[in-house]
Formats: structure tokens, sequence, C-alpha cells
């Protein structure tokens, strides 16, 4: 793939997302393998992928699949069990178990839990192993940290590190180099090279996105941005965008994702207002998003995942003075607060309220609950008194109970009176609202549930969506008790 100075992907003109083609494969694939990869075209080496995650095990079925040997390092016996047995443990990213099995079956992808000696012998190191926030917002380093040390003994003359994890501006050149060249008594960008490269990659489409999004690079020195360029092109279908050093690869990622958080805040503002007003936010949005310049995002119940909720801490944690940014979080995480509100202003109080709670992982279709909002919104249900119940269904009963809420069955007949939406998952379009014969509000945290048939007694209120019922059909009427 071409190594370009800058994205050759241009704007959206239809305002909204963004939808990139997939990039077809044009290497001449096998490569010529070599003993010592120091970039030629053409060839291809030994990576150690250290993480072998969510994101980590797509990276590392990628790279096989271009005919690297791949390493994939973890600190879990099961995953490393299931690797070397070309079993994927990642679920949701479809085409995945495909591709670890036939990389296994080839020979060019194992698992180990030794750090070092998969340094030792790979020409390149990539890490992406979690970055998240400790209890004060700030980043937490404690994976990151052991990682770097687990691999440092292994680092040797002509190695390559690249960091994916997304990390605060400055930590690859002034944190994680230097301990590198600590333990190995290497030069940086002479004896070895070390990069950012942020990984760029959407739960249940990683796979997909490899071949879509141009990739970003910079090295903490030119000989180091170049050597990470020719890995990526070796093993990407899309551009790779050599930068002009790590710090503005670093900052990239988080532009990108706190520019999301932003725009989602204003979103959830203008939902606000649009519930004062009585209007639609949804017809708002895509009437505004008509002009090629408007990419206004969607408003809901909160912010989620890995990634969003994250990465604009690891902005203000250097910078403090980026007050939109920091506004931008704390009307994201009000949100919970303002789904609250709205439940009470219905039902006149939530002391002794049975509701259920639909959707407990961040988002619908991936199994992980990082940051999910359903657990402050659980929180606060029962701060004030409400008999919280949860369904989900990624989720087996023990695990919602877990969460501090009791499981309620799919089609089981229970006497909640209010229901609140926190994934948009579609099966709940599904449900039979008979089975809630004390239903008196239904809180729509996603507004996908605008085509329910819902009862005549039962208040439907979405994040600046009103009841899209007319109102004759909307007269109030006792729910059964």
């Amino acid at each position: 793939m071409p190594i370009v100075a800058r994205p050759t992907t241009g704007p959206s003109l239809l305002g909204g997302s963004i939808q990139l083609p997939v990039a077809a494969c044009v290497h001449a694939l096998p490569p010529r393998r070599v003993d010592a990869w120091v970039g030629e075209d053409g060839t291809a080496g030994t990576v150690a992928v250290v993480g072998a995650g969510k994101m980590g095990l797509p990276l590392s079925a990628q790279f096989a699949s271009h005919g690297w040997s791949v390493i994939a390092v973890d600190v879990n016996e099961r995953v490393v069990a299931s690797i070397n047995e070309g079993r994927s443990h990642v679920d949701e990213e479809p085409g995945l178990a495909e591709m670890v099995a036939r990389a296994h079956r080839e020979g060019l992808l194992r698992a180990t839990t030794d750090g070092a000696d998969a340094a030792r012998r790979a020409d390149v190191v990539v890490l992406i192993v979690p970055v998240m926030l400790d209890d004060e917002q700030r980043p937490d380093y404690r994976y990151m940290d052991a990682a770097v040390a687990s691999i440092a003994p292994g680092v040797h003359d002509g190695s390559l590190v690249v960091f994916e994890t997304t990390l605060p501006v400055g930590d690859t050149r002034t944190r994680f180099t230097p301990r590198l060249e600590k333990a190995t008594g290497l030069r940086v960008d002479h004896d070895f090279f070390v990069a950012f490269s942020p990984e760029r990659l959407y739960s249940g489409a990683a796979l997909r996105n490899l071949a879509m999004y141009p990739k970003l690079v910079g090295g903490v020195g030119p000989a180091s941005t170049d050597r990470a360029a020719r890995f990526y092109a070796s093993v990407l279908d899309a551009d790779v965008v050599a930068m002009s050093r790590a710090e503005a690869a670093e900052f990239s990622k988080l532009a990108d994702t706190t520019y999301r958080d932003v725009n989602i805040a204003l979103a959830n503002e203008f939902a606000q207002y649009a519930d004062r007003v009585g209007v639609d936010i949804q017809e708002v949005i895509a009437a505004a998003n008509s002009q090629p310049y408007s990419h206004i995002h969607q408003p809901g119940i909160g912010v989620g995942g890995h990634c969003i909720p994250v990465y604009p801490h690891f902005l203000l944690s250097r910078a403090p003075e980026l007050s939109l940014v920091d506004v931008s979080r704390r009307v994201n995480d009000g949100q919970v607060n303002v789904a609250v509100q709205a439940l009470q202003k219905c039902l006149g109080g939530l002391d002794g309220v049975p509701v259920l709670v639909l959707g407990l992982t961040y988002r619908d279709g991936v199994k992980e609950l990082a940051y999910s909002r359903a657990l402050p919104l659980m929180q606060r249900l029962s701060f004030h008194g409400a008999d919280v119940s949860a369904y989900d269904p990624l989720l087996t009963a023990e695990e919602t109970e877990a969460c501090c809420a009791t499981h309620w069955q799919w089609g089981e007949r229970a006497p909640f009176r209010a229901v609140v939406t926190q994934t948009a998952d579609p099966r709940f379009g599904e449900i039979d609202w008979s089975w809630f014969p004390e239903l008196e509000i239904v809180y729509d945290g996603r507004n996908t549930l605008r085509p329910a048939s819902l009862p005549a007694h039962v208040s439907y209120v979405g994040v600046g969506v009103p009841d899209p019922r007319p109102a004759a059909s909307r007269e109030v009427a006792a729910p059964v008790r």
C-alpha cells in the first residue's frame, strides 16, 4: 500500500457519518520470508503482538494473512491456549475465527505468555494493552508499564516497537522510549526504532476497519517513522499516513475521539432544548446534516466503551484548560440523571418502584461493560429507592446479577412501572408490552423504540424525541393493577 504524507480520504458530502470503501489487497502474496526484516518491499518477518484481546487478536490475524509470522503475547493463559489450538476467543468479529484457524494451520500464528522471548524472536513488537482511567480520572498505566517491562529484555538491535494503545500526547517519547533505552542500552532511531500508530477499530467491524481507515504512523525520529510505515504498508491494504512525529499521531487519535464526545454532548444539549420547544431532535438533525458541513451526532442516555468516555481525560490530564472538553464530558455523563429525573417526574418518585433496565453492555452487540452507562443508571435508580431489574441478551443471569440488578427472564410477566433502554439492541423492538400490565413509562435512551405499539396509558419519553403517537391515541388510562 502507498505511504502518504496526508490521508487521501475526502469529506462526506452527505452530512452525518462517513462510510469509507474497503480497500482491495494489492500485495503480492506470499511475501519473501527474511530472517531479519529491515523494511524491504515484498518481504515479511516476525511480529509480536502484545495483548491478544478484542483488538489485538484481529491485528494478529491481519498480519498473518499477509505472510508475517505472528507471536501473540497475553498474560491470560486461557487466551494463549485457545490461540495455540487455532481457536478465536473473540466471538463478535465476523471472519476472525476463520482467519485465526487458517493462520494457525499455516504455522503463522502462535501464542505465549513470555513477552521477552517473543520480543527477542521478533523484528517488530506491537503493543495493544489497556490504558484506562484511575479513580481520579487520570491515565492508569499499570498494564502498559508491565507490558513494556515484559518485552524490554528482548528488544534488540534492529527492533521496531510500535504502540497502538491510545496514549496521552508525549508518552511514546517521554515515558516509554527512555525505559526501553535504559533496559537495552540501545539508542532509539539508530539501533532500534519506536513509533506510535493508533488503533482505530470498532468492535464488531475490526477486520473491515483495517481495510478502510488510513493507518496513521508517527515515530520518535525519522528512521522510526519510516520503519513503522514500511511495516504497516506490508500488512494493511488501506493507505499508510507517515506523520511528522509521534506526538502528532497521538494527538490525532485523541482529537478524533474527543470530537465525537463533544459532538454528542452538543446533540444532548440540543435534545434538551428540543424537549422544551416541542420538536423532534432527530428530524432537526437529519435536516441540519443535509448541509455538507454539518455532521451532528445522535443524542442518548450517555457514552460508554473503552474510547470516547476515556480519551478526553487523556487530553485533560495534560491540558486542563480545554474547558469545552471538560464540559462535554460532564454533559454526557449527566444524561443518566436526565433519565432518572424524567422517571421521577412521570411516576411521582421512585421509592419502591419496580424498574426494568434493558441493555447492560456499553453498546448492543458487544459483550463488554467498560464504562457502560447502565451501571451508574442502576446505581442512581437504586439510590432513589427503585427496585431495579435488568436484561441484556448478551449476558447470563449470573452476569446480570453481578451488575447488582435482578435478572428479568425474557417473556416473563412482571409488575414493572418503568422500562429504560440503555442500548439499542434490535430484540427490544420485539417486546410484547402486555408482559408489563402495570407499565406507566418507557424511557427510550437510544431513541429506537419509536415504532413500538405501546398501550395508550403508557408514556413514551425519548431523548429529544416526543411521543410519536397522535394525541388522541394517548388518552390517559389507569394501568391494570
